[in-house]
């Protein structure tokens, strides 16, 4: 075969249908696995890593769990990509954008199965996508004039977000944690503002937000616990005597005392050193390297609080909330940018020392503790929250808001069904099946409830027969509910990526009619 002689040794091709075919099996294959996550009765899955520490990741995140596996399918990987990019763009929905992609090309592989070519499904596709967008964009709410009523949107979001994570027992106490939070940013998307600290120990209730910026940090012995209107100097530099021994320079002496001059000498040149810091007229340092004993004295000295060792992400946040800039020479005090706040304090959480900067430049800095059992409830906590703090930072921006428990997917497969009827030509086929695919979302929030899917998917159907429809699945019940009376609300722009970037990846995936895998390069000489 001539295409045996243009690939190198090792390379194969499938085509045709086995391509596609592999395809399908494996963006199914990544739909079912995560499928079992979505909605408020949806189940966590634990994470292990093989390699050293064998870490354990206890998580119902999509994002997160397609993000640990490593995939050899290439249709698979496409998925894991569309769940990075709404976990990048909108926060949330990761794993409804899976799921709806694998039904879109569950149906998709029946279609080509009865000889319909993949393009015309392709176009059917689009013309369902842009039919199921429109319908939504004519029921969605905007309160964004009526701020007390906007605030209950909010919070309603807040905890249908968080209705599906571990933080579902007091999604109450959360989302009035999150909504707080995002409300300070007045409009800004820079979630970097808000800081997340999280400290083992308490229960998940315990967990409170705190205007400011907290730094993980105890203050050092002999300095001020206190200090008011600080002026500060955030940066990152060597703080440390022994130079010599660090750099592995080695120096020949004939006698002790020559030892001692070279270690007066560097004392010296850090004294010179803390003299320059201290000219910036300032009353904290804080250092993101480690900052010796003798340095240390020389602040303490001065009345000048200095905290060592300040992680990165601390201190690139500390600089940006004190509206101060991170420096690493102080030849020129007037071009450093010094930080400012009202009151820097020591605080005690658990049974951990921290300092506190509240009455910060940056008047929308806050810092929420989450407090619970143990770090695995942490971390999910902490990605819990921070889904949660997206969808709303989002949400602020583009306060168009739909009603959610499979509500508006039901609404989108009314009207797509609609326009199948009256589309002429194997397309209508297609246009069907998205349908059928988008019902496979409220079908699987109940199958994962334990509930009668069939039933309830049927009882939906005939409700949204009805004008202006507010049924939805109540889960907890185990019926058909009014979402609206329940509050169970979602962003637009959630839906509105779901749909999209499902649409989108279902498409390239059928495009593909062959699968060329190569070997890889050998060393030279093998």
């Amino acid at each position: 075969m001539a295409i045996d002689r243009i690939l190198k040794d090792e390379a194969t091709e499938e085509k045709g249908e086995r391509a596609r075919m592999a395809s399908f099996v494996g963006a199914m294959a990544i739909a079912d696995l995560v499928k079992t996550t979505l909605g408020p009765k949806g189940m966590d899955k634990i994470l292990q890593s093989t390699s050293r520490g064998h870490s354990v990741t206890v998580t119902n995140d999509g994002a997160t769990i397609l993000k640990s596996l490593h995939i050899d399918n290439p249709a698979a990987k496409v998925l894991v990509d569309i769940s990075k990019v709404q976990d990048d763009e909108v926060g949330d929905g990761t794993t409804s954008v899976v799921v709806l992609a694998g039904e879109l090309l569950r149906e998709a592989e029946k279609l080509v199965n009865s000889k319909i070519h993949p393009m015309t499904i392709i176009s059917g596709y689009r013309m369902a996508a842009e039919c199921a967008r429109n319908v939504l964009l004519q029921k969605v709410v905007d309160n964004k004039q009526d701020a007390e009523k906007f605030r209950s949107d909010l919070m309603n979001i807040a905890m249908t977000t968080l209705s599906s994570k571990i933080l579902s027992q007091d999604k109450e106490h959360f989302a009035k944690l999150s909504v707080d939070a995002v409300m300070r940013l007045k409009g800004s998307t820079n979630l970097e503002a808000i800081q997340i600290i999280k400290k083992p120990g308490g229960s998940l209730k315990d967990s409170f937000l705190d205007e400011g910026f907290i730094l993980d940090k105890k203050i050092g012995v002999g300095q001020p616990k206190r200090i008011e209107n600080a002026k500060i100097l955030v940066s990152n530099t060597a703080m440390d005597t022994d130079k010599v021994k660090i750099y592995g320079a080695r120096v020949r002496v004939d006698s002790m005392a020559k030892v001692a001059e070279l270690e007066a000498a560097e004392k010296d040149k850090m004294r010179e050193k803390v003299q320059k810091i201290i000219s910036h007229g300032i009353n904290c340092f804080v250092n993101r390297q480690l900052i010796y004993n003798f340095p240390e004295e020389l602040f303490a000295d001065a009345g000048i609080l200095a905290i060592e060792h300040a992680d990165f992400d601390g201190i690139e946040r500390l600089a940006l909330v004190t509206g101060g800039e991170i420096a690493s020479t102080f030849d020129n005090p007037e071009s450093v940018k010094l930080g400012h706040c009202k009151l820097i304090e020591e605080i005690m959480i658990g049974e951990d020392k921290l300092i506190h900067f509240s009455g910060v430049e940056m008047g929308q800095a806050c810092t929420i503790v989450l407090r619970g059992a143990s770090p695995h409830v942490l971390d999910e906590a902490e990605r819990s929250l921070h889904d949660a703090l997206c969808v709303l930072s989002q949400t602020v921006n583009d306060s168009r808001v739909l009603l959610g428990g499979g509500w508006p997917e039901m609404v989108m497969a009314k009207a797509v069904d609609e326009l199948a009827k009256k589309t002429p030509g194997k397309r209508s086929h297609a246009i069907e099946a998205f349908s059928r695919a988008l019902l496979a979302i409220p079908t699987i929030i109940a199958d994962n409830a334990g509930l009668d899917s069939a039933e309830l998917v049927a009882q939906l159907r005939a409700e949204h027969h009805k004008e202006e429809s507010n049924a939805g699945i109540d889960v907890i019940t185990g019926h058909v509910g009014d979402m609206a009376e329940l509050g169970i609300s979602e962003a637009f722009k959630v839906k509105q990526a779901v749909l999209l970037s499902a649409t989108e990846a279902a498409e390239m995936i059928l495009r593909v009619d062959e699968i060329i895998t190569c070997a890889p390069r050998r060393r030279e000489g093998m």
